[in-house]
Formats: C-alpha cells, structure tokens, sequence
C-alpha cells in the first residue's frame, strides 16, 4: 500500500497545470497560443518573463517536492526511501506530462524534472546538465534542442559524477535513462520542425 500511496500521492503533485492556472489566472488559455504546450516555455513567450519565471519555479518545485515527500513516506513506511523517491520522482514527472485534469494533456517536463534532480542528485550532477542547456541554448537559441540536449546528457553526468560504490547507484542511473528517453520523446515534435527548419527560437531584442 505505500508504494500506491506514493505513486499516486506524486502523480496528483504532478499533475497540477501550473502554466495552465497561472495563464488562466490572466485570463489567458495557454493552449490555445504559441505552441500549445502548457509549459513555462509556452508560457514565457506568450505572456512574457514574469509569468513564464513564476511557472518554472512552480513546475520546479513540484518535482522537489514530490521526491521528498516520497522518500518521507517510504522511510515511515519502512520501504527504501531511495526507491520511493525515484517511484515518486517518475510518478510526478508523467503526472505533469500527462495530467488527469486536463485530458492527460500536459507539459514536456523538463522543468519538473529539473525539481526531481534537484531533489535525488548531488548538485553536480544538476549544474552539468545545465552547462549542457546553456551551451546549446545559446549556440543556436531552441529550448527545444538544449532541452534534449540536457536529457541525453543526464544518463552521463549520473554515471559519471554519482558514486557507483553504493546500492543506490543503479535505480538512480536507469532512472536517468528513463526519464532522458522519456523527455526526447516528448519533444518529438520540436525534433520534427528542427528537421524542417521550423521550430520557434529566441532572439535577442
């Protein structure tokens, strides 16, 4: 029973549409601009920094929170706190790339996942991948491409920056494999327009 109450506990994190309450708050329905996606992305070129910033922190912190809360759970449930963080840190992410309130239409993740970083691995591991979004960002200015440049990154900063002495290591790197796999795939569709010379960049005013 706590692994369910984990899982779902996580996934209700999750799912909660910040960019879709913020926006909606201004009266604003987010799927229907820019890309559709309900996302900090979507929300910052749309709405502008304020708003977009405001959705990055809460998707952020959801991802944190879900892991802790999870591994908190676990331990008083005398359960691997390390397996019921990462339950609840995959459960968090699909509830906001799938949420139940809005037709399991939701966001791709990314900063969701950030917050989950943040919250199973050592802080290195966190900056490198983001000297990787940075890097990409700003050699061709896509979110969508230093997005999924940063997840395939990820498996590789595990393996390479988190002790593999311990049990803990290997449900923390497969982790990183699945939700590296999982980000990429929900960008398909930006790889789609990359291809065609499409996809929607930023550019410096």
């Amino acid at each position: 029973m706590i692994w369910l109450g984990i899982l779902l506990l996580s996934y209700l994190l999750g799912s909660v549409p910040s960019g879709y309450l913020v926006a909606k708050s201004q009266g604003v329905d987010i799927r229907r601009h820019g890309s559709g996606n309900i996302g900090a992305t979507n929300v910052l070129r749309v709405m502008g920094k304020k708003w977009g910033y405001l959705v990055f922190a809460c998707d952020v912190s959801k991802g944190f929170l879900a892991v802790k809360l999870a591994a908190r759970l676990a331990e008083a449930g005398h359960v691997d706190a390390v397996m019921g963080a990462v339950l609840g840190a995959v459960a968090c992410i699909l509830g906001h790339n799938y949420t139940v309130w809005l037709r399991f239409k939701g966001g791709k993740g990314i900063a969701t996942s950030a917050g989950v970083l943040l919250g199973l691995f050592p802080l290195m591991v966190l900056l490198a991948v983001l000297i990787i979004w940075l890097v990409a960002f700003f050699a061709g200015r896509y979110v969508s491409l230093a997005s999924i440049c940063a997840a395939l990154s990820l498996p590789v900063a595990v393996f390479l920056l988190v002790a593999r002495s311990g049990i803990d290591f290997w449900p923390l790197f497969w982790f990183s494999v699945a939700i590296s796999a999982l980000a990429v795939w929900r960008h398909r569709s930006n790889l789609a327009r990359l291809a065609k010379g499409t996809e929607s960049r930023f550019t410096r005013k």
